[in-house]
């Protein structure tokens, strides 16, 4: 007898259209399934679980009340997108999500009509819908933009340069602000959403265009006066002054959790004549799912688990993770320096900063998803005598770079960037792999550039960085786990500039930047087994260079080997400049590896760093084809003299 579906009416819904062609009440019962199917699949897959959750029902009204994908719908960040893309002919592949070859984590618009926009950073869906909208205008279509926005990505000052644009262009766009953890809003009930029903109105517009056109007709001073005066008393209602200010329309809160109340006021803002709307919706992260409701972080991102008990399958770790390396040095740095403080952009946990805001809580700062005011603050409180360390992950120190260009770097100030996910990270995919930071930070005059080859030089790092009074620095590491080495009591500051030998060879110099140094290491055993004996060296340092270490292996071997886990323009190219520029290049062979020239799409690490070409084999390959035949033959070129 086949087993009866779990989600009966789910299954007759495999796109909007179809979604579109049920009942009102059947809502309910879709919205259900679809929590639970999204349950079940992230259980499989692992991935971003409490977000997704929160939003079930307001995607599925979404979905129901505006013609997607003509209109267009927009996630900010995209990683509560996992409902979205079980209601848009996806559904058969949702138990792929993260995995290779299958769906993204966030919004894509290669994967989808469906993802008008791709997304994993935040604060973008304003700006974005904002010239969808135009585009719309200018092309003559009347087609609808709705961007969904978190109230934790409205702490970014991007959202508000948006907001202020649309709002002086009288754009026909709607903003839904996704309000799920900092509880801006009072209490959520009948009548609050009774009010948002009633404003959204056309009554309620109409009355307010008549007021203003009659405003009009008043003395200035009196038109003036009647304005501030709905405005206060609107705001007085609805808390929506702030976004009224910036020329969008407040329509708010609503219950993110009740139908009944979406429904209608998603209905009245889609036929709503001109000018922008902000709808504030209130939701509750890990919605449906208790394990995910009692969570401190809500199951923000998960491994696979067990859907009865929520029982995570994290595998046993060999090694400590980097990110809790990284907060444990610093804490052990801060414990003999008052001076030293740390800044986070919204990522507290994410860079281990948790760590040390409990050991030291005045001395802890999170920003929000603000980088470019965190960069600055921190060169403020740098220029103000304390030792700032900004643990911000590489992608996301993107956001700030002018100012670490401007504000730090011009000024000389000593600003510590702690840079995680450094490298390529898996799951997440290209938006969240740390490929640029060497090359936008060494190219920048007077910075010091690290890069962690394991945990104990971390360690190091975090020290050296520490005693560095003079000019700005940073240090990088990977996602991930160490290698296993035996962990120093605390950090010993590096001398600036300078790298160490790890092994020593003479028919090829292998210098390592960062996190590939244990694969260098089994790269130099395999050419060993072949005859060849390969130097092994830790740059440690992209600026300053290492130049007395580089002369050397340019020197005494006939082939120079650069290995880096970055883009084209980063550790290399500091490296064959300094070759170029002291004659240093003549006879000698030079080949350097890095990330390729293209954005690798999500997957399992080891198979990420094949398609990247830096894993021993890779290593191996370019050093036989760089050396003539008879090295592949077990003859060992002679060192030159």
């Amino acid at each position: 007898m086949a087993e009866t579906s779990k989600t009966p009416l789910l299954d007759t819904v495999s796109s909007p259209a179809e979604l579109r062609g049920l009942a009102p009440e059947q809502l309910r019962q879709l919205a259900d399934e679809l929590r639970a199917e999204t349950i079940d699949a992230v259980s499989q897959t692992g991935g971003h679980l409490g977000a997704g959750l929160g939003v079930v029902e307001l995607t599925t009204v979404l979905h129901y009340v505006f013609n997607t994908p003509d209109d267009k719908l927009i996630f900010d960040v995209g990683h509560q997108c996992y409902p979205h893309k079980i209601l848009t002919e996806r559904r058969d592949r949702i138990r792929t999500l993260r995995q290779g070859g299958g769906l993204s984590g966030f919004t894509k618009r290669a994967e989808s009509v469906y993802d008008p926009f791709g997304a994993a950073h935040s604060s973008t869906s304003i700006s974005a819908g904002l010239g969808f909208d135009v585009a719309h205008r200018m092309q003559g279509q009347p087609n609808r933009v709705v961007a969904v926005i978190g109230d934790g990505a409205m702490s970014a000052g991007m959202a508000y340069e948006a907001m202020n644009n649309a709002g002086s262009m009288k754009s026909r766009m709607i903003v839904i602000l996704n309000d799920n953890e900092m509880s801006i809003a009072p209490p959520v009930g009948g009548m609050s959403a009774y009010l948002s029903r009633l404003i959204s109105g056309k009554p309620y517009l109409s009355i307010r265009e008549v007021g203003k056109k009659l405003a009009e007709r008043f003395p200035r001073q009196l038109s003036k006066m009647a304005q501030r005066a709905e405005e206060f008393a609107r705001g007085m209602l609805t808390g929506g002054t702030m976004f009224e200010e910036l020329g969008f329309y407040y329509v708010g809160p609503v219950d993110g959790h009740n139908i009944d109340h979406l429904l209608p006021v998603l209905e009245n803002v889609r036929d709503a004549g001109s000018g922008p709307i902000l709808v504030h919706v209130v939701t509750e992260k890990g919605k449906g799912y208790p394990p995910a409701e009692q969570s401190a972080d809500k199951y923000h991102g998960v491994a696979k688990f067990d859907v009865v008990t929520g029982a995570q399958q994290k595998g046993k770790p060999n090694a400590p993770a980097y990110t809790k390396v990284f907060a444990n040095a610093l804490v052990k740095e801060a414990a003999k320096d008052d001076r030293i403080v740390a800044v986070t952009a919204a990522m507290p946990s994410g860079t281990g900063l948790d760590v040390f805001g409990k050991a030291f809580p005045d001395r802890t700062f999170d920003v929000g998803i603000a980088e470019q005011h965190g960069v600055t603050f921190c060169a403020g409180m740098a220029a103000g005598g304390l030792k700032p360390f900004a643990a911000i992950y590489s992608t996301f120190l993107q956001r700030g770079y002018d100012q670490v260009v401007h504000d730090v770097a011009i000024q000389r100030l000593p600003v510590r960037f702690a840079i995680d996910r450094a490298g390529l990270v898996g799951a997440d995919g290209p938006t969240h792999a740390g490929a640029f930071d060497v090359t936008y930070l060494a190219t920048l005059p007077g910075f010091v550039v690290m890069a962690s080859a394991d945990e104990a030089e971390l360690v190091h790092m975090v020290a050296t960085a520490a005693a560095i009074d003079d000019r700005p620095s940073a240090f990088r590491y990977p996602r991930g786990e160490g290698v296993g080495l035996e962990m120093p009591e605390e950090g010993t500051p590096l001398e600036i500039g300078k790298g160490r030998i790890v092994r020593e060879g003479n028919a090829v110099a292998i210098l390592s930047f960062g996190g590939r140094l244990q694969e260098c290491m089994k790269a130099a055993e395999d050419l060993a087994a072949r005859g060849l004996s390969a130097t092994v060296a830790d740059a440690r340092f992209a600026k300053p260079l290492d130049t007395d270490l580089i002369t050397r292996l340019a020197r005494e071997h006939p082939l120079l080997v650069t290995i880096e886990e970055g883009a084209v323009g980063g550790f290399a190219s500091h490296v064959l400049h300094f070759l170029a520029q002291n004659d240093l290049t003549d006879g000698l062979k030079v080949r350097p590896m890095c990330l390729p020239d293209i954005f690798i799409d999500q997957d399992k690490p080891e198979k990420m760093y094949d398609v990247a070409g830096l894993n021993a084999q890779h290593i191996v390959a370019t050093v036989l084809g760089a050396l003539d035949v008879d090295a592949r033959d077990g003859t060992v070129k002679p060192a030159r003299a």
